[in-house]
C-alpha cells in the first residue's frame, strides 16, 4: 500500500477490490431467476443465506435435513453466502456445462408423449444401452464414466 501526505497527515490508499465477472457469466433473465431464488432461499431476508436459511427452506418442501447435510452446503462457500457469492457458486456449477435448450432437446427425446414428463423405464433402457454399447468398445468401469 501507498501512503499520500494530506495536509501533514498521512493517510493509507485502500486498496481496491477485484470485481468479480460472475455477473457476465448470465444473462438478465438468469441472473432474476438466481435472484428469486436466493429470496427464496434468505428466509430471515438478512440478504445472506445461512444454515438455518436453508433448513427453514428445505423443510419447508418437506424435507428433513441433517446438521452435516448443512453444514456441507454452508461450507461450500469460502465465505458468507450474499446473492454475488451464491451467483458465483452457481456459475463455477454450471460453468462448461450445456445450455439448457440442450438439456431439454436430450430430455424431450425421452417424452415420446409430449406431455413434458419422462418415461422413466425408458430413459432407463436408453442408459443401461448406453452402458453396454461403450463397455464392449472400451470396457469402463461405471464409475469412470461417471465421471
Amino acid at each position: 500500500m501507498s501512503s499520500r501526505k494530506t495536509k501533514g497527515k498521512t493517510t493509507k490508499k485502500r486498496a481496491t477490490r477485484a470485481t468479480s465477472n460472475v455477473f457476465a457469466m448470465f444473462d438478465q433473465a438468469q441472473i432474476q431467476e438466481f435472484k428469486e431464488a436466493f429470496n427464496m432461499i434468505d428466509q430471515d431476508r438478512d440478504g445472506f443465506i445461512s444454515k438455518e436459511d436453508l433448513h427453514d427452506m428445505l423443510a419447508s418442501l418437506g424435507k428433513n435435513p441433517s446438521d452435516v447435510y448443512l453444514d456441507d452446503m454452508i461450507n461450500e462457500a469460502p465465505g458468507p453466502i450474499n446473492f454475488t457469492m451464491f451467483l458465483t457458486l452457481f456459475g463455477e456449477r454450471l460453468n462448461g456445462t450445456d445450455p439448457e435448450e440442450v438439456i431439454r432437446n436430450a430430455f424431450a427425446c425421452f417424452d415420446e408423449e409430449g406431455t413434458g414428463n419422462r418415461q422413466v423405464s425408458c430413459q432407463r433402457d436408453a442408459t443401461a444401452s448406453f452402458f453396454r454399447n461403450h463397455q464392449r468398445r472400451s470396457t469402463p468401469r461405471i464409475d469412470d464414466v461417471n465421471g
